[in-house]
């Protein structure tokens, strides 16, 4: 049995979206066992609304909630939140796989770095979601959000992070690895961007292909994008917003006149496939990569179908064996040689 915990009240559609989202997985999945954490009466009005397998599914009750305006360090020290709850019971408890919130971003990587810790030798973890790319796959993006700031250290291990990710959630044998940048020659880029460059090139069991610009990870050019926080959460954004204007303009211009609709009439099948292939919450969320058990943040106004796919992905992340990858990948890469100290 997999056990996953649910933070019940994360997220701006909760508990509702959260249960139904949960009941789902539990129907999709025989192996599942979740415990939802949250105000009890909340999440036992939601599930009486639904049918689910009593026997895999209970409840601790929290009477906390950590909003989006709570500043995260002083968030994990209300440990009767329904987050930080689960947290604790992720810690604790060795038959406990995984976490799934869509609550606060802040508060959930502070958590997981001070309750429930990092896997031995990385420096940061990183928050890597799976892009949908015109190659019919996907591109992870590490990181989109968690370090605005890094150290070329700190990049060099995202590349290992993600590559472990891509080959246990997506099976791809041999990522290829970019690094973001403002161009795709080797000189391009700050300090930063260029001291990086040098060490991803160095490194073994990466497959390095060099820069790549933001345009590339959607063209799915590679497997793999290394970044910064900062600029791997503006290339996230405008990415999704660039999805929902098409999207959305496609909507309109199909409902504007009947001819257009007529033309829907015979277009919808490649339509349909077209959403599906843009549809960013296939995976439920962004993996926070770099903790020594499996969590996965789902967007704060996550719908049902959102959280079950972050359950089902964390499952089988879990089942690929995410976290003995990464040791074994660090190991073989030995960064703190490679990458000097001081930097």
């Amino acid at each position: 049995m997999i056990k996953i915990l649910v933070d019940a009240m994360g997220g701006d559609n909760a508990p509702a979206a959260i249960v139904q989202g949960a009941v789902a997985a539990l129907k999709n999945d025989e192996e599942l066992y979740l415990i939802l954490t949250g105000r009890q009466a909340e999440i036992e009005a939601e599930l009486a609304k639904a049918e689910y397998d009593k026997a895999r599914l209970e409840i601790v009750d929290c009477p906390d909630v950590i909003d989006m305006n709570d500043i995260p360090t002083e968030a994990v020290k209300r440990k009767q939140s329904s987050l930080m709850a689960a947290y604790w019971m992720l810690k604790k408890e060795d038959d406990l796989c995984a976490l799934v919130t869509a609550g606060s971003t802040g508060a959930t990587i502070v958590g997981g770095q001070l309750i429930l810790g990092r896997i031995r030798g990385v420096k940061r973890p990183a928050l890597c979601p799976a892009i949908p790319n015109s190659r019919g796959g996907v591109t992870l993006l590490c990181d989109c959000g968690a370090n605005a700031e890094c150290k070329p250290v700190m990049l060099c291990q995202f590349a290992v992070l993600a590559s472990s990710y891509a080959k246990v959630g997506f099976g791809i044998k041999q990522p290829k690895v970019g690094l973001l940048s403002n161009g795709t020659e080797e000189h391009k880029g700050d300090p930063l961007h260029q001291e990086t460059y040098k060490y991803l090139s160095q490194m073994k069991g990466i497959d390095f292909v060099g820069n790549v610009e933001g345009r590339d990870i959607m063209l799915g050019i590679c497997d793999v994008v290394v970044s910064d926080g900062f600029s791997g959460n503006i290339a996230l954004k405008s990415i999704e917003g660039c999805g929902k204007m098409v999207l959305g303009v496609m909507k309109k211009e199909f409902s504007a006149t009947l001819r257009s609709k007529v033309g829907y009439l015979f277009m919808r099948k490649a339509i349909k496939n077209m959403r599906s292939q843009l549809d960013f919450d296939r995976y439920g969320g962004a993996l926070l990569l770099g903790l020594k058990k499996i969590v996965i943040k789902s967007h704060g106004s996550s719908k049902p179908h959102t959280i079950a796919a972050a359950i089902a992905n964390a499952a089988a992340i879990y089942r690929g064996g995410l976290v003995p990858s990464v040791e074994k990948m660090l190991e073989k890469v030995d960064l703190d040689t490679l990458v000097p100290e001081t930097d």
